[in-house]
């Protein structure tokens, strides 16, 4: 079970749409069934869905058969969005418990999923209207190889995580590390007749700057400055090198939101310049 407002098992906080619950079947559910018998893992989640309905599930007389009331029970489990998000929870943890061999996805996707609801899992607690729409930021750069790309999309995936289960200082953490990683890209990037020789993130903004004098490239990098500085700053953000003890500074959501959502665009905006100038 996930830790919520009790009352809400008993008033519906609204429900899920028809095309959220589709989702959540293909995306997930049949995703997972599909790695072992199963009709065995449907039923584990026909049971969790028809209590969440307010049913008794019983045994289906073939894999398509579960398939179907398996739909049938999340529709209607639909109708009360927390219940329908801890049947989910509490299915995925039966597996685990009972058929350890099964993959299953880590939550930051299961919450990528469950995005529009609002709605995120962050055992052992659900989290209500947590969940924002993240600044877009490019799946592939093709002047980046394959692992850098992964290792780009699983530090995004990671800050959102963070950030949507309310750990907001780690959130910022991780998306600041993903900016000053990706800025080592430009290392060794020609410039008219400069070139890069930094291999730390002010060296290279620095150097970055110095060489487009005058363009946009050159006004976004002072904004990633003066944002990394802030944040550095044990007086200011104290996110990079530790704050002040005697008046330590939280970030609230809103604050923690705004700086990841500032950090991905200019992530955004880095990668789209490293592929305009067909850096490798």
């Amino acid at each position: 079970m996930l830790e919520f407002d009790g009352a809400l098992r008993w008033a519906s906080p609204g429900g899920l749409t028809a095309d959220l619950v589709d989702d959540v079947f293909s995306e997930i559910v049949m995703r997972i069934a599909g790695q072992a018998d199963p009709q065995t893992l449907l039923e584990i989640f026909k049971r969790r869905f028809a209590q969440a309905s307010g049913r008794t599930a019983s045994r289906s007389s073939s894999a398509s058969w579960a398939e179907s009331d398996l739909r049938d029970y999340m529709r209607h489990a639909a109708a009360n969005a927390a219940l329908f998000v801890e049947a989910l929870h509490d299915g995925m943890s039966d597996i685990q418990r009972l058929h350890p061999s099964v993959g299953l996805p880590p939550w930051h996707y299961v919450n990528r999923v469950l995005a529009p609801s609002g709605y995120v899992i962050a055992p052992p607690n659900l989290i209500i209207g947590a969940m924002g729409s993240a600044v877009a930021v490019p799946e592939n750069v093709p002047s980046l190889d394959e692992q850098a790309n992964e290792l780009i999309q699983r530090s995004l995936a990671q800050s959102e995580d963070l950030l949507n289960s309310g750990r907001y200082r780690q959130a910022v953490q991780e998306i600041l590390w993903l900016l000053e990683t990706i800025s080592t890209a430009f290392e060794g990037s020609k410039h008219g007749d400069n070139t890069v020789q930094g291999k730390y993130f002010n060296h290279i903004i620095g150097e970055l700057m110095k060489f487009n004098t005058g363009r946009m490239l050159a006004q976004a990098l002072k904004w990633m400055q003066n944002l990394h500085g802030y944040l550095s700053s044990p007086s200011g953000g104290g996110v990079r090198h530790g704050t002040v003890l005697n008046d330590a500074y939280d970030l609230s959501e809103g604050e923690a939101r705004l700086v990841c959502d500032l950090t991905r665009s200019y992530i955004a905006y880095l990668l789209g310049e490293h592929q305009r100038l067909g850096l490798q």
